[in-house]
Protein backbone atom coordinates (compact mmCIF):
# COMPACT_ATOMS: atom_id res chain seq x y z
CA UNK A 1 0.00 0.00 0.00
CA UNK A 2 1.41 3.40 -0.91
CA UNK A 3 1.91 6.07 1.73
CA UNK A 4 -1.00 8.13 0.41
CA UNK A 5 -3.59 5.32 0.12
CA UNK A 6 -6.74 6.61 1.81
CA UNK A 7 -4.71 9.34 3.58
CA UNK A 8 -6.47 12.59 4.52
CA UNK A 9 -4.37 15.76 4.56
CA UNK A 10 -5.40 19.05 6.16
CA UNK A 11 -3.78 22.08 4.45
CA UNK A 12 -3.83 25.38 6.36
CA UNK A 13 -2.72 28.60 4.63
CA UNK A 14 -4.21 32.08 4.31
CA UNK A 15 -2.88 32.56 0.74
CA UNK A 16 -5.60 31.33 -1.66
CA UNK A 17 -3.16 30.53 -4.54
CA UNK A 18 -1.07 28.26 -2.31
CA UNK A 19 -4.19 26.64 -0.87
CA UNK A 20 -5.53 25.93 -4.36
CA UNK A 21 -2.19 24.66 -5.67
CA UNK A 22 -1.68 22.28 -2.78
CA UNK A 23 -5.26 21.05 -2.96
CA UNK A 24 -4.96 20.35 -6.69
CA UNK A 25 -1.58 18.60 -6.41
CA UNK A 26 -2.59 16.45 -3.45
CA UNK A 27 -5.93 15.39 -4.95
CA UNK A 28 -4.14 14.49 -8.20
CA UNK A 29 -2.11 12.02 -6.12
CA UNK A 30 -5.21 10.45 -4.54
CA UNK A 31 -5.10 12.19 -1.19
CA UNK A 32 -8.32 13.31 0.46
CA UNK A 33 -7.82 17.01 1.19
CA UNK A 34 -9.37 19.49 3.61
CA UNK A 35 -8.50 23.18 3.18
CA UNK A 36 -8.52 25.86 5.88
CA UNK A 37 -7.59 29.55 5.69
CA UNK A 38 -7.54 30.20 9.46
CA UNK A 39 -6.28 28.44 12.55
CA UNK A 40 -9.74 28.29 14.04
CA UNK A 41 -11.11 26.59 10.93
CA UNK A 42 -8.14 24.19 10.93
CA UNK A 43 -8.74 23.02 14.49
CA UNK A 44 -12.45 22.51 13.81
CA UNK A 45 -11.74 20.48 10.64
CA UNK A 46 -9.07 18.41 12.41
CA UNK A 47 -11.43 17.53 15.25
CA UNK A 48 -14.18 16.54 12.83
CA UNK A 49 -12.18 14.68 10.16
CA UNK A 50 -9.05 13.47 12.04
CA UNK A 51 -6.46 14.00 9.27
CA UNK A 52 -3.50 11.69 8.72
CA UNK A 53 -1.18 14.67 8.21
CA UNK A 54 -1.30 18.47 8.46
CA UNK A 55 0.53 21.02 6.26
CA UNK A 56 0.44 24.29 8.18
CA UNK A 57 1.45 27.91 7.57
CA UNK A 58 2.66 29.84 10.63
CA UNK A 59 1.44 33.31 9.65
CA UNK A 60 -2.33 33.01 9.95
CA UNK A 61 -5.06 35.54 10.76
CA UNK A 62 -6.55 35.00 14.20
CA UNK A 63 -4.74 32.33 16.17
CA UNK A 64 -1.21 31.63 14.99
CA UNK A 65 0.23 28.51 13.42
CA UNK A 66 2.11 27.80 16.65
CA UNK A 67 -1.18 27.89 18.55
CA UNK A 68 -2.67 25.48 16.01
CA UNK A 69 0.24 23.08 16.62
CA UNK A 70 -0.27 23.34 20.38
CA UNK A 71 -4.01 22.83 19.99
CA UNK A 72 -3.53 19.70 17.89
CA UNK A 73 -0.90 18.30 20.22
CA UNK A 74 -3.39 18.51 23.08
CA UNK A 75 -5.14 15.44 21.67
CA UNK A 76 -3.42 14.18 18.51
CA UNK A 77 -0.07 12.80 17.34
CA UNK A 78 -0.85 13.61 13.68
CA UNK A 79 2.30 14.51 11.65
CA UNK A 80 2.53 18.30 11.19
CA UNK A 81 4.66 19.84 8.43
CA UNK A 82 5.18 23.58 8.74
CA UNK A 83 5.15 25.48 5.45
CA UNK A 84 6.23 29.06 6.12
CA UNK A 85 7.99 32.10 4.69
CA UNK A 86 9.65 32.48 8.07
CA UNK A 87 13.07 30.94 7.57
CA UNK A 88 14.79 32.20 10.72
CA UNK A 89 16.19 29.53 13.00
CA UNK A 90 14.24 30.73 16.03
CA UNK A 91 10.97 30.34 14.10
CA UNK A 92 11.87 26.77 13.16
CA UNK A 93 12.91 25.95 16.73
CA UNK A 94 9.68 27.41 18.14
CA UNK A 95 7.55 25.37 15.73
CA UNK A 96 9.45 22.13 16.39
CA UNK A 97 9.38 22.70 20.15
CA UNK A 98 5.60 23.21 19.96
CA UNK A 99 5.28 19.76 18.40
CA UNK A 100 5.71 20.13 14.63
CA UNK A 101 7.49 17.26 12.84
CA UNK A 102 9.05 19.02 9.85
CA UNK A 103 9.62 22.52 8.44
CA UNK A 104 9.65 23.64 4.80
CA UNK A 105 10.47 27.24 3.90
CA UNK A 106 8.58 29.19 1.22
CA UNK A 107 9.15 29.38 -1.71
CA UNK A 108 9.14 25.62 -1.86
CA UNK A 109 9.41 22.87 -4.44
CA UNK A 110 6.23 20.81 -4.74
CA UNK A 111 8.16 17.57 -5.26
CA UNK A 112 10.18 18.10 -2.08
CA UNK A 113 7.07 18.91 -0.04
CA UNK A 114 5.29 15.81 -1.34
CA UNK A 115 8.34 13.66 -0.53
CA UNK A 116 8.38 15.02 3.02
CA UNK A 117 4.66 14.33 3.32
CA UNK A 118 5.13 10.72 2.19
CA UNK A 119 7.97 10.28 4.69
CA UNK A 120 5.84 11.70 7.52
CA UNK A 121 2.98 9.34 6.67
CA UNK A 122 5.33 6.33 6.57
CA UNK A 123 6.76 7.21 9.98
CA UNK A 124 3.27 7.52 11.40
CA UNK A 125 1.89 4.31 9.87
CA UNK A 126 0.29 2.18 12.62
CA UNK A 127 2.01 -0.96 13.77
CA UNK A 128 0.19 -4.22 13.05
CA UNK A 129 -2.76 -4.34 15.39
CA UNK A 130 -2.97 -7.09 17.98
CA UNK A 131 -6.37 -8.74 18.24
CA UNK A 132 -5.99 -9.03 22.04
CA UNK A 133 -5.79 -5.93 24.22
CA UNK A 134 -5.05 -6.75 27.85
CA UNK A 135 -5.46 -4.68 31.01
CA UNK A 136 -5.01 -5.63 34.64
CA UNK A 137 -8.76 -6.29 34.96
CA UNK A 138 -10.03 -7.51 31.59
CA UNK A 139 -9.02 -8.55 28.07
CA UNK A 140 -10.63 -7.24 24.89
CA UNK A 141 -10.62 -9.69 21.96
CA UNK A 142 -11.17 -7.52 18.88
CA UNK A 143 -11.35 -10.51 16.54
CA UNK A 144 -13.94 -12.44 18.55
CA UNK A 145 -15.72 -9.24 19.66
CA UNK A 146 -15.66 -10.35 23.31
CA UNK A 147 -14.44 -9.05 26.64
CA UNK A 148 -13.24 -11.38 29.39
CA UNK A 149 -12.79 -10.47 33.04
CA UNK A 150 -11.53 -12.46 36.01
CA UNK A 151 -14.89 -14.23 36.30
CA UNK A 152 -15.22 -15.04 32.60
CA UNK A 153 -16.89 -13.38 29.65
CA UNK A 154 -18.42 -9.96 30.30
CA UNK A 155 -21.69 -9.61 28.43
CA UNK A 156 -21.93 -6.34 26.54
CA UNK A 157 -24.81 -5.14 24.39
CA UNK A 158 -24.01 -4.50 20.71
CA UNK A 159 -23.96 -0.75 21.40
CA UNK A 160 -21.67 -1.15 24.40
CA UNK A 161 -19.33 -3.34 22.35
CA UNK A 162 -19.33 -0.76 19.55
CA UNK A 163 -18.18 1.96 21.95
CA UNK A 164 -15.55 -0.28 23.56
CA UNK A 165 -14.21 -1.33 20.16
CA UNK A 166 -13.82 2.22 18.84
CA UNK A 167 -12.10 3.40 22.02
CA UNK A 168 -9.78 0.39 22.30
CA UNK A 169 -8.76 0.65 18.64
CA UNK A 170 -7.81 4.28 19.36
CA UNK A 171 -6.07 3.51 22.68
CA UNK A 172 -4.44 6.56 24.21
CA UNK A 173 -6.16 8.98 21.81
CA UNK A 174 -9.09 11.26 22.48
CA UNK A 175 -12.12 10.16 20.45
CA UNK A 176 -14.60 12.99 20.03
CA UNK A 177 -18.23 12.64 21.04
CA UNK A 178 -19.29 13.22 17.44
CA UNK A 179 -16.99 10.49 16.12
CA UNK A 180 -18.24 7.98 18.67
CA UNK A 181 -21.87 8.76 17.88
CA UNK A 182 -21.33 8.49 14.12
CA UNK A 183 -19.17 5.36 14.33
CA UNK A 184 -21.58 3.49 16.62
CA UNK A 185 -25.04 4.91 15.83
CA UNK A 186 -24.54 6.18 12.29
CA UNK A 187 -23.67 9.30 10.25
CA UNK A 188 -26.96 11.03 11.02
CA UNK A 189 -25.99 11.29 14.70
CA UNK A 190 -23.63 13.80 16.27
CA UNK A 191 -25.37 15.79 19.00
CA UNK A 192 -26.94 13.07 21.17
CA UNK A 193 -24.26 13.16 23.88
CA UNK A 194 -26.76 11.85 26.44
CA UNK A 195 -26.60 8.49 24.62
CA UNK A 196 -22.88 8.37 25.32
CA UNK A 197 -23.24 9.24 29.00
CA UNK A 198 -25.77 6.47 29.58
CA UNK A 199 -23.87 3.73 27.72
CA UNK A 200 -20.46 4.72 29.08
CA UNK A 201 -21.92 4.46 32.59
CA UNK A 202 -23.07 0.90 31.78
CA UNK A 203 -19.63 0.01 30.40
CA UNK A 204 -17.89 1.33 33.50
CA UNK A 205 -20.20 -0.65 35.78
CA UNK A 206 -19.27 -3.82 33.88
CA UNK A 207 -15.54 -3.26 33.38
CA UNK A 208 -14.13 -0.70 35.80
CA UNK A 209 -12.96 -1.88 39.26
CA UNK A 210 -14.40 1.36 40.71
CA UNK A 211 -16.98 2.71 38.24
CA UNK A 212 -17.15 6.12 39.91
CA UNK A 213 -13.37 6.49 39.53
CA UNK A 214 -12.69 5.14 36.04
CA UNK A 215 -9.23 3.86 35.29
CA UNK A 216 -9.68 2.70 31.70
CA UNK A 217 -12.56 4.59 30.07
CA UNK A 218 -11.84 8.24 30.74
CA UNK A 219 -13.98 11.29 30.02
CA UNK A 220 -12.55 14.50 28.58
CA UNK A 221 -15.37 16.88 29.61
CA UNK A 222 -17.13 18.46 26.66
CA UNK A 223 -14.78 16.78 24.19
CA UNK A 224 -14.98 13.00 24.19
CA UNK A 225 -13.57 9.81 25.70
CA UNK A 226 -10.24 7.98 25.83
CA UNK A 227 -9.20 4.41 26.59
CA UNK A 228 -6.07 4.04 28.74
CA UNK A 229 -4.39 1.27 30.69
CA UNK A 230 -3.60 -1.38 28.08
CA UNK A 231 -0.54 -3.46 28.85
CA UNK A 232 2.38 -2.98 26.48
Amino acid sequence: MSANSHSRVLVVDDEPPILRALGTNLRARDYTVDLAATGEEALALAAHHRPDAVILDLGLPGISGIEVVEGLRGWSAVPIIILSARGAEHDKVAALDAGADDYVTKPFGMDELLARLRAALRRNAPAPESALVETDDFTVDLAAKKVRGAAGEVRLTPTEWGLVEVLVRNAGRLVSQRQLLQDVWGPQYGEETNYLRVHMAHIRRKLEPVPSQPRYFLTEPGMGYRFEGART
